[in-house]
């Protein structure tokens, strides 16, 4: 029988399968869509410095500032050391800058002021009204990438990993849970699962999962919408320097920059709609940094829930702490086999998986130390693998796929140099035929969702109007999917592409959308939803695809 069973498959999730492994627990992780279809691919990629929080979080502050160190050495493959700035503009108050550099010292976080003119010349799209710069160490970090990376890990030391499988109750024995129902979203059928302890990383539907053990847990799910704009407008990440707001920071990531947040309490963690009221609001305040960002071009909008712990009678979910805690149901409540952690972020995942599995150990008689902190994640490229590549694509495209796939660089280098495995998919991220084939033929029954995630496949300009056609006749030439799947396969990753793209139209997003859509009708006589938001053309935005959208 398993020892533990982990809910949940975000960084969180995958953080602590990693940390059961690598002490000697017998473990399984399960997860009701694919790995990382929730919150930790649904925020702005921001590796976090600590200085955001410094002022009214001081707790959170230290503990991004380490971990932001830690996640660097131990996971290089995922973070893009872009450094980042906080800049106060003019009519920001010159007080709290001051304030603002003593905590961040006080919390440990490099921070150096920068001289404006020369900034200036470092970031010509920056407002002419930035008063005072500092940089600080943010950087950019691929949530997909951390996770898989993890996750690959712990399944070289023997941990199991199941997705689409929505745990729909948890195995009693008497006061104790000792396992978990599961439905098999693949199958309709119900599975059973039995360890020692279980534990709660659900992250925003946390709550959901204690109350299945008729335990109470406080989660508010908060939504924060985010813009995703064609092309870098930065070298680096800019904050505002302000107390934190909607709309004050820009992150650059890959080929494109997300504007963010917003921050609204939603009584259903499912609800991730987003309001064009909200766009429109990003688009104003983030304009005050960089004007550009009035008019550039926004590729789409999305929003993802954080799971703050708390009481949603707080009011301003902006004063809730952003740090985690870990709950042990047997010492809080009487439930032994349950302990839940809610809150924190990204940043903090390794930190959040190091006390929770402490927790989980004790109760389980294990002694081992977490190893965490100083095991890298994973080893580096295979070097012979890397240089097969590096001989199809060149050096620079070489190291984005070992950068994407550093788990299964030998089958991608295999697959690549097969005839027409050069061949580039998806132009906006230099996708390649090869790295497609080989990631497909790594899952059971993938959907150009799922291969999304793990390539980055429609996630730039066109918006997978264009490349999500060619994968999916590439995936049938190569017998991975029969061909009658192709247009099932194809309109639900459309449908899904479309949801965020509707969120931003006009312009230059209108004229690309109506391209998109010309061509989802002519080649898959694909519809639009009535009653879909905006008005006008605007109203294609959502398709009926024939199916449930492609997440």
């Amino acid at each position: 029988m398993l020892q533990a069973i982990v809910i949940g498959g975000g960084v969180t999730g995958a953080g602590i399968l990693r940390d059961l492994a690598l002490r000697g627990i017998k473990a399984a992780l399960v997860e009701q869509g694919d790995l990382v279809h929730g919150t930790s691919s649904r925020y702005h990629g921001l590796l976090h410095s600590g200085g955001r929080y410094a002022v009214k979080d001081p707790e959170s502050a230290r503990e991004c500032a380490e971990e932001n160190r830690i996640v660097r050495q131990i996971a290089p493959f995922a973070v893009e050391p872009c450094g980042g700035l906080f800049v106060r503009l003019e009519q920001d108050d010159p007080a709290y800058a001051r304030q603002w550099v003593t905590a961040c010292r006080d919390a440990g976080i490099p921070v150096e002021e920068v001289d404006v003119d020369r900034l200036r010349r470092e970031e010509p799209l920056l407002s002419e009204s930035v008063r005072e710069a500092y940089t600080v160490p943010d950087a950019s970090v691929d949530g997909w990438r951390l996770v898989q990376g993890n996750v690959a890990a712990a399944e070289a030391l023997g941990a199991r990993v199941l997705t689409y499988r929505r745990v729909v109750g948890l195995l009693m024995d008497g006061p104790r849970v000792v396992g978990v129902r599961l439905r098999n979203l693949a199958t309709g059928e119900e599975e059973r699962l039995e360890a020692e302890m279980v534990i709660n990383a659900a992250g925003a539907w946390a709550g959901q999962i204690a109350a299945m053990a008729s335990v109470p847990l406080s989660v508010v799910a908060d939504r924060g919408v985010l813009l995703v704009y064609h092309g870098r407008l930065t070298s680096r990440v800019v904050n505002r320097l302000r107390k934190p707001g909607n709309g004050d920071i820009f992150v650059p990531a890959g080929s494109v920059t997300l504007l963010g947040t917003t921050a609204t309490p939603v009584p259903d963690p499912d609800n991730i709609e987003v309001p064009a009221s909200e766009v429109q609001e990003l688009k104003r305040l983030g304009a005050e940094m960089l004007p550009l960002a009035a008019h550039a071009r926004v590729l789409r909008a999305f929003a993802g829930v954080r799971p703050l712990y708390g009481s949603r009678s707080a009011g301003n979910t902006r004063e809730l702490s952003r740090t985690f805690v870990v709950i042990d149901h047997k010492a809080e409540h009487g439930i032994d086999g349950l302990v839940s952690i809610v809150g924190g972020k990204l940043t903090t995942y390794r930190l959040m998986a190091e006390r929770v599995v402490d927790v989980a150990a004790a109760h389980l008689g294990v002694t081992a130390p977490c190893r965490t902190a100083v095991e890298p994640i994973l080893p580096p490229p295979d070097p012979t693998a890397l240089s097969r590549v590096v001989h199809v694509v060149g050096t620079e495209r070489a190291r984005a796929v070992a950068d994407r796939h550093p788990a299964m660089l030998p089958a991608v280098a295999e697959a690549m140099e097969q005839p027409g495995g050069a061949q580039v998919v998806c132009e906006c991220e230099q996708v390649t035929a090869g790295e497609l084939v080989a990631t497909a033929r790594s899952l059971t029954n993938p959907s150009l969702g799922d291969l999304r995630r793990r390539t980055r496949l429609g996630m730039g300009t066109c918006q997978g109007g264009f490349c999500g056609y060619r994968a999916a006749l590439i995936l049938a030439r190569e017998g991975i999917i029969s061909p009658d799947r192709v247009p099932d396969l194809v309109a639900r990753f459309q449908a899904e592409r479309w949801r965020g793209v509707r969120g931003g139209l006009g312009g230059l997003e209108l004229r690309a959308a109506e391209l998109n859509y010309a061509l989802a009708r002519s080649q898959l006589a694909m519809v639009p939803l009535q009653g879909s938001a905006g008005d006008g053309a605007a109203a294609r935005g959502a398709l009926k695809a024939g199916g449930v959208a492609d997440d």
